[in-house]
């Protein structure tokens, strides 16, 4: 099964020690999955996951991203290309880049549909990130 992890613990320690008790939102097939600000996007047909462990990135999502469909899925995927590569990168540089920012490579393939969410979920986990942590990760400035 193939599965793309996108585990983003850069305060997962604090998030998992300071939780209290996380309560689960139900939702239909295809949503997306919260669980306090942790959010999970799976594709059982496409066998494909992302679990994003990020403070306020889903208050962020709701707030700033833009609606679905607004970009297209061949625009979406060809920035997570350009981001995935870059953050890999950045993640194999430890004594270059800061590792508590970049701690795990990320397995996105430019020759696999990861579908519409999985992509839309992906590039603006990427936008806030850059805002957040003051980062780069294109030649171009990152854009809502």
């Amino acid at each position: 099964m193939k599965k793309v992890f996108l585990l983003m613990a850069l305060a997962g320690i604090v998030v998992y020690s300071c939780a209290s008790q996380e309560k689960t939102i139900t939702q239909k097939k295809g949503e997306p999955q919260k669980v306090s600000d942790t959010i999970r996007i799976a594709s059982d047909e496409l066998e494909h996951e992302i679990i994003i462990f990020e403070p306020g990135f889903s208050a962020w999502l709701q707030s700033y991203a833009r609606p679905r469909e607004y970009y297209s899925k061949n625009f979406l995927q060809n920035k997570n290309i350009i981001y995935v590569t870059e953050w890999n990168q950045r993640v194999i540089e430890p004594s270059r880049y800061d590792n508590t920012l970049y701690q795990q490579q990320i397995n996105y393939r430019s020759n696999v549909d990861y579908g519409y969410e999985v992509n839309y979920q992906l590039y603006y986990y990427f936008v806030f990130f850059q805002q957040k942590y003051k980062q780069q990760l294109a030649a171009f400035p990152a854009r809502i």
